[in-house]
């Protein structure tokens, strides 16, 4: 018989291994899985021992040139379908693949269950039904540039599905993948000398059940209820018993001899909870030590000479998380570095960059694939520090500390941050006088003076507010977050203010509503002046303050320009233009975003400066759309500030400012009363004002430098 083992992207090699372990012959790797021939006591045993494979399918059929649904049709008539289903049986059927006829595989998939049907209902009269969730038979096809294979599924389920794990955490990992990282890791050679494996980052602890059951001589397979032979007339009982029996004894004299240990460590008890309770169903919990357990804490524990430490912390898959999971990478090096000398790990992840923070040699990476993410596999050697070594870590450590300790306050941790800190001390230099005559509280200190440096850093009272701009891909991500550190290390002592009141965020290009959307609810809000306005801001939970600091001129000329003026602010955000306006004077002012929460924090600021909102209008409406429906409707000054793009959920369109400024100047213009004023702004470098656009305008086209 020929059959074909399958597996996920990435691990066709170590199923071929894992196959020829197992003492099947005749074996060949291909794309996406393995072929053999053999017996069908061959196939069998794949089912139950493989740790890797997802399916075992036997070949029934292969045919050439079928391109069209009849060719499918009768390509599977030519299987004896009464040879493998009863007339009364249940059945469902895989497809994979296309044609120029077959484009959708619900199509093909229904073409052979036609065939199937129809030709045992010509034969007996009756014909079997479809189930998709338990059937009798699974049927698996598989059409590629007209070459069409037909299998049986005797795996049913997919192998991965050992049984013993009900619940899982965030992201499981699966079964076999588990168990596929723990053959590279070559985890054989640490538990036949009885050495043991730590996973510090264990969610739900699956690569530690795994490694337990390879320790253990544990089939994977033994605790499944099912397969896809279970009810094939064909199924020889007599030789699975035979196998079954023997991997009932081999576990028993496994769990009886196996001596090793295995300790999961994770922050979450919830997810330890579950953990504990996948490993007692595999029968394996008793030689696991589950603790709840910082990675910052992370140490060897004590009967544990020598092992394997292997795992998979989190690689960012959302926007904003590489930040912290550099500070993880980074203790998950320094403990390794300091607890674990002699050990092997190994390190699997989604973003081999984050590796870098550990400052580990990489001794060697395996290329894999976890679902659809390509992915590596890391290993390090931890090798055992000498005397000497110790003692000059020690010295730098404390040469290090010393660097803090200056007269200033301010920290030289290297020459590119002393230069930052320089520049930082001249533009205070110049702007602190500025700042204090204005009477103003919130400015910018620093833009990227220093192209290293990429970050902005903004004042807003007591608070600094830092922004670190996203690395071009040329710039080396260890290096920047290097940087950024030295930047926070720097600014308190040179503003003389406490570390926690300097805030830092990362800059990302932001998508659709993205830019609304809270990152953190620490709620803190605090009032700053300006213009003689008092205004709120939150440095922490929104991606913006509250409070474009570039657009204070702006907000100034329509204070002075507002006193008995109906104004209208478009693309309004926390509405500060307007609350400009109605400190200078307004009549009326009408503030329009998409945004719920920004112009609820509008009314916030209007209510703190005593105006009542029966002058004062908030509008939650998609500017385009609400800009197209008003008629005769007139004001005398009106503010816009689009943003450059967005193709938010909320929108009717999608807005480029680019292409769509002329459309929006003009709409906005017809809203003006005779000898009013449109102020238009964006914050697009490259924008270039369209000669319709600057046709309507009467007085011209202003570009400021922020």
């Amino acid at each position: 018989m020929n059959f074909f083992a399958t597996c996920p992207k990435g691990l066709e090699p170590v199923l071929f291994n894992e196959l020829e372990s197992l003492g099947v012959t005749d074996c060949r790797q291909t794309l996406a899985g393995v072929s053999f021939a053999g017996e069908l006591a061959e196939a069998y045993r794949v089912c139950l021992w493989s740790r890797v494979a997802n399916r075992v399918l036997l070949v029934l059929h292969e045919a050439d040139e079928v391109e069209t649904a009849d060719d499918l049709y009768q390509a599977v008539r030519a299987v004896g379908w009464l040879d493998h289903l009863r007339a009364s049986g249940t059945l469902t059927v895989d497809f994979s693949g296309q044609s120029q006829a077959i484009s959708h595989s619900r199509f093909g998939s229904q073409k052979v269950k036609d065939a199937i049907v129809d030709q045992i209902r010509e034969e007996t009269g009756r014909r079997p039904s479809v189930d998709r969730l338990r059937p009798d038979l699974r049927v698996n096809v598989r059409l590629n540039r007209g070459k069409l294979r037909i299998c049986l599924d005797l795996s049913g389920d997919s192998l991965h599905r050992r049984g013993y794990r009900l619940q899982a955490g965030k992201a499981p990992m699966k079964e076999n993948l588990a168990a596929a990282l723990l053959y590279r890791s070559q985890w054989q050679d640490f538990f036949s000398q009885g050495q043991g494996l730590i996973d510090p980052m264990c969610g739900s602890g699956t690569l530690l059940i795994e490694a337990a059951m390879m320790a253990a001589d544990i089939a994977p397979g033994l605790q499944r209820r099912e397969f896809g032979f279970t009810h094939w007339p064909q199924h020889k009982a007599s030789v699975w018993r035979v196998l079954l029996e023997e991997a009932q004894a081999r576990r028993d004299a496994g769990l009886a001899a196996v001596n090793i240990k295995l300790a999961g460590f994770d922050s979450d008890a919830k997810v330890l909870a579950t953990a504990q309770e996948n490993a007692r169903r595999a029968g394996v919990d008793h030689l696991m030590h589950f603790e709840r357990r910082e990675l910052a804490k992370l140490s060897r524990p004590a009967k544990m000479e020598q092992g394997l430490l292997l795992t998979n912390p989190p690689y960012g898959e959302r926007l904003g998380d590489e930040p912290t999971l550099y500070f993880l990478y980074q203790h998950l090096g320094e403990r390794l570095k300091a607890h674990f000398a002699g050990w092997r790990a190994a390190v699997f992840t989604g973003n081999p960059e984050l590796c870098k923070m550990m400052k580990l040699a990489v001794d060697k990476r395996y290329k894999l694939y976890n679902g659809a993410l390509e992915s590596q596999l890391l290993m390090f050697d931890i090798r055992a520090r000498t005397e000497e070594e110790v003692a000059q870590a020690a010295e730098k450590a404390q040469r290090d500390q010393e660097k803090y300790k200056t007269e200033a306050g301010a920290v030289a941790l290297s020459e590119g941050a002393t230069m930052f800190a320089n520049r930082v001390k001249k533009n205070l230099k110049q702007l602190g006088k500025w700042a204090r005559k204005q009477d103003i509280s919130c400015y910018r200190i620093y833009d990227a003076d220093l192209p290293e440096y990429a970050v902005a850093v903004d004042r807003y009272g007591d608070w600094l507010h830092v922004q670190e701009y996203a690395a071009p891909k040329s710039v080396d991500s260890v290096k920047a977050f290097e940087r950024v550190q030295e930047v926070m290390q720097v600014l308190p002592g040179l503003l003389e203010m406490p570390a926690d009141k300097v805030v830092l965020k990362q800059r990302r290009r932001q998508q659709g509503s993205s830019q609304y959307e809270k990152q953190n609810a620490t709620e803190h809000f605090f009032e700053v002046q300006e213009g003689g306005c008092r205004i709120l801001v939150n440095l922490q939970d929104y991606l913006d303050t509250g409070l474009f600091l570039d657009h204070r001129p702006v907000r100034l000329q329509i204070q002075q320009q507002s006193a008995g003026k109906d104004v209208l602010n478009l693309f309004s955000y926390t509405a500060t233009a307007s609350l400009h306006a109605a400190k200078g004077g307004a009549r009326s002012t009408t503030s329009v975003d998409m945004s719920a929460t920004y112009l609820n924090w509008a009314r916030k600021n209007f209510a703190l400066n005593g105006f009542a909102e029966t002058r004062h209008h908030f509008l939650q409406e998609d500017c385009i759309k609400w800009l197209k429906a008003q008629k005769g409707q007139q004001f005398d000054l009106i503010f816009m500030d689009p943003p450059t793009f967005s193709n938010s959920k909320r929108m009717h369109d999608v807005l480029d400012v680019q292409r769509d400024h002329v459309m929006l100047v003009d709409q906005a213009m017809q809203l003006l009363r005779p000898g009013g004023k449109l102020i238009f702004s964006n914050n697009y470098r490259r924008f270039k004002l369209d000669e319709a656009a600057a046709a309507l305008s009467g007085e011209g086209y202003y570009p400021f430098n922020h």
